[in-house]
């Protein structure tokens, strides 16, 4: 049985090559193809089927402890796959509970950033040093896994400088602290992002001032300088501020312009010197209601009668302020005394102004127009209307300038044929993409047109030679039965169905014969035809 089915496959093999050989060069082409994509299809199914499904093992690692876990992994011999910039590690999910076991019997991951957990190991016999050391460390820690919370920072340090309670002393150092950001790549924290920092680790601390926390990154560029002013503003939020102010006006003032003499015919830029000073004024004022009165009045009066001079001794004052006992009295003293006063009622008005930073100093703007395209519109009505459009000032020294001069449009016109060749050139591709498609859909359905076309003669030439075949057996048995009319008509009539099976037999192993090889059928059938004639 082994070497009948060792035969049929060995026939079936040598029928697709004779098959395959018989294909012409496109058939061949295409039946390669399609063999080669089916082989590669299977294979990715395979592998895609093969891979192993991944799970988490750890997310959100410091760099340290990823290097632990994957120096370990590789140690057990478990696969593994980074993902999230290396903070999360794959493994395949039917590992994941024993990796994580074994893992922690090594003390994997430690965890840098500490935090609370730091202060559970604490016992009775901790020093004091050792508990305010304990304590700064966690809050660190605490403090930078809260600010890699915030979208864009990967990871964050933070450092506090709590200075040591004094019983006795009546000065106290201020705390400080500091934050290190790493951003991913890409990303730039903004200001109220760095604010957010500023605000969120100085609500932590007791007693820490917002001024004193100073924001860096990566880079060493400070983000919040620590000034020691409260509500100060960072080099970077005043360039930002100053960028900001200045494009918001230039795009009012270009945008305006574009609408009037038209796009490209005009161009302004603005300089705005902004006071990031913050400064406090208080005054008072007192105001006196006149029209309404005294809110009250007291009237007092005095009067004096005094007797003759009789024996008592008296004069008159001389210039020495001495009594002069010969100047002559009239013996007699007496005076009035009257005196009122009036409560009037004053108003007390107290103002507090306080100027936040950022305000306008002043602003300087200059336009200028293309003399080519703009004759028709008057530099003085220009400038009259950018100074209503943005508030120019003149008393806080704002100035404005508009001049008409030529444009150099030599870098536009270069542009431009660039882009038109550019354009040009997408466009061929295009066509040259659509003619290769074209042509090779073209092949396709010419070499589909063809096999169809000699397949179908390869079937009418089996028909055909089939026939004549059929045709010659039925003449060569006419003459066989001719040569045996003097025979036993009975042993003819028991005769006649052998030989309408041998017929049949025949026509089945030539009709066989024919599918398997028809070159060979056909130049039989030449031959005999070359015989006959």
């Amino acid at each position: 049985m082994a070497n009948t089915f060792r035969d049929d496959a060995g026939r079936r093999l040598s029928g697709y090559a004779r098959s395959f050989q018989q294909f012409t060069a496109g058939q061949k082409l295409v039946a390669v193809v399609g063999t080669l994509a089916l082989l590669l299809g299977g294979f990715m199914v395979f592998r895609w089927a093969s891979e192993p499904s991944m799970a988490p093992l750890y997310s959100d690692l410091s760099a340290s402890d990823a290097s632990a876990v994957v120096d370990e992994l590789d140690t057990m011999g478990v696969p593994y796959e980074l993902a999230d910039g290396g903070t999360m590690i794959m493994v395949p999910r039917d590992a994941v509970y024993q990796a994580r076991i074994d893992l922690s019997a090594q003390g994997i991951p430690e965890g840098s950033g500490g935090g609370y957990s730091l202060l559970d190991d604490q016992g009775l016999a901790t020093s004091d040093f050792q508990e305010q050391t304990d304590f700064k460390r966690a809050m660190e820690g605490e403090l930078a896994a809260t600010i890699e919370a915030i979208d864009g920072v990967d990871t964050a340090v933070v450092h506090l400088a709590l200075p040591e309670k004094k019983v006795f002393s009546d000065t106290k150092e201020p705390t400080t602290a500091s934050v290190l950001v790493d951003t991913a790549p890409g990303v730039t924290l903004d200001s109220q992002q760095v604010q957010a920092v500023v605000n969120l680790v100085a609500a932590s601390i007791e007693g820490l001032d917002p001024a004193k926390v100073t924001v860096a990154d990566s880079s060493g560029a400070v983000l919040s300088s620590s000034d020691g002013e409260s509500g100060g503003v960072s080099t970077l939020a005043r360039d930002q501020r100053q960028t900001a102010v200045e494009s918001d006006l230039h795009d009012r003032l270009q945008s305006m312009l574009d609408r009037v003499v038209g796009a490209g015919n005009s161009t302004v830029q603005v300089t705005a010197r902004l006071d990031f000073d913050s400064t406090v004024t208080n005054r008072t004022d007192y105001q006196v209601d006149k029209e309404g009165g005294p809110s009250s009045t007291t009237t007092s009066e005095e009067t004096y009668d005094g007797p003759a001079s009789g024996g008592v001794d008296g004069g008159v004052v001389g210039p020495d302020g001495q009594m002069d006992p010969t100047g002559a009295g009239d013996g007699a003293s007496s005076y009035e005394k009257r005196q009122q006063t009036k409560d009037v009622p004053v108003d007390v008005v107290q103002e507090r102004r306080q100027t936040q930073p950022g305000a306008i100093e002043n602003l300087h703007v200059g336009v200028a127009l293309d003399a080519a395209t703009t004759q028709a519109y008057s530099a003085d009505e220009v400038r009259r209307l950018v100074v209503d459009t943005v508030g120019i000032d003149k008393q806080r020294g704002d100035t404005v300038r508009v001049a008409q001069m030529p444009f150099n449009r030599a870098a536009e016109d270069a542009a431009g044929e660039e882009l038109a060749a550019a354009a040009a050139a997408k466009a061929a591709e295009a066509r040259a993409s659509t003619l290769r498609t074209g042509l090779i859909a073209g092949m396709v359905v010419l070499l589909v047109a063809l096999a169809a076309v000699q397949s179908r003669r390869r079937a009418k030439a089996r028909q055909r030679a089939t026939t004549y075949v059929v045709e010659q057996i039925r003449q060569v048995s006419a003459h066989r039965a001719d040569a045996i009319e003097a025979t036993d008509l009975l042993a003819l009539e028991q005769a006649e169905p052998a030989e309408e099976s041998e017929e049949d037999r025949l026509r089945q192993e030539l009709d066989a014969l024919i599918e398997k090889q028809p070159d060979d059928v056909a130049s039989l059938l030449r031959g005999w035809l070359t015989e006959r004639t």
